[in-house]
């Protein structure tokens, strides 16, 4: 303990049973003095209680005696040596990818494969992120930067077709989200939760999906196109309406405030979301 107090410890390897305190005593105070240090148990008890009261308090890593030395070579690795490992694995793995996403965006991707190239690259910034090379970084910027410039192009040629009511081939877009991806789970005497958390990128729900699936467990993880304006008075309203806003605004004309007018643009939530039960039959 006064070595780690007064020295600069890369990891220490701790045995779980010492004269004196106990190694997990030892644990105890060393993470009081310094909790961001790695710390590795070795121990030939297996006893359940002893691993839980380890992991408890947030050991590195865990090796049952007999203990041989590639096992402390792999485990001190890990340990000091992952951020660069990392770091190398991902700049390699963009760079077999770097391809297949050119490609991708040169062969004139329908909407389901611009998700999927969407994904794809909300993946890779959040790996970069783990990257020490400013070149591949800036590689990715520019890639990204050009499926920006693609997927303008993509929906300016679209959009018009997809919100004609007489379109036969749309993406599941803001007004039809509730029809074709709730309403289905509806079944009577089973309360259903409908959770919107409103201007959420998909870059942003990878970052917290770690803390949800600390308590849910995640089936299905999907995407849809949010009508233009995608701001709230408009994006949203069309959620709970299921209509586009030029149909709320014909059909709650009292309701409907335009940007010239003066008004909270988002109070009838709960109105609109009950005449969209209603209209298709989902109110009973």
């Amino acid at each position: 303990m006064e070595y780690v107090k007064e020295n600069a410890v890369d990891v220490v390897l701790l045995d779980e049973t010492m004269p004196g305190i106990t190694g997990l005593q030892t644990l105890q105070q060393i993470k009081e003095i310094k909790s961001a240090l790695p710390v590795v148990l070795i121990t030939k008890n297996e006893a359940e209680n002893i691993m839980d009261e380890a992991i408890g308090s947030q050991i590195s890593d865990y090796l049952i005696k007999p203990v041989n030395p590639n096992q402390v070579w792999l485990s001190l690795k890990k340990l000091i040596d992952n951020k660069r490992l990392v770091a190398e694995k991902t700049t390699s793995a963009y760079q077999q990818e770097f391809r297949s996403l050119f490609m991708a965006l040169n062969n004139n991707p329908n909407y389901n494969e611009w998700m999927d190239i969407y994904k794809k690259l909300v993946y890779w910034e959040l790996e970069m992120k783990k990257s020490d090379s400013p070149e591949m970084q800036e590689v990715f910027a520019t890639q990204k930067a050009e499926a920006n410039t693609e997927f303008f192009k993509f929906i300016s040629k679209n959009y018009a077709s997809w919100v004609n009511a007489k379109s036969v081939d749309s993406p599941i877009m803001s007004h039809t989200l509730l029809k074709y991806k709730v309403f289905p789970h509806l079944e009577k005497g089973t309360p259903l939760f409908f959770v919107l958390i409103d201007n959420l990128r998909f870059d942003q729900w990878k970052t917290i999906q770690p803390i949800f699936a600390e308590s849910f467990r995640i089936h299905e993880e999907e995407t849809f196109y949010a009508i233009l304006p995608t701001a709230t008075q408009y994006a949203r309203n069309a959620i709970f309406a299921g209509m586009l806003p030029v149909d709320i605004e014909k059909q709650f004309p009292v309701q409907w405030k335009n940007d010239d007018e003066e008004g909270g643009k988002n109070l009838y939530e709960e109105e609109f979301f009950k005449a969209q039960l209603k209209r298709l039959g989902k109110s009973d």
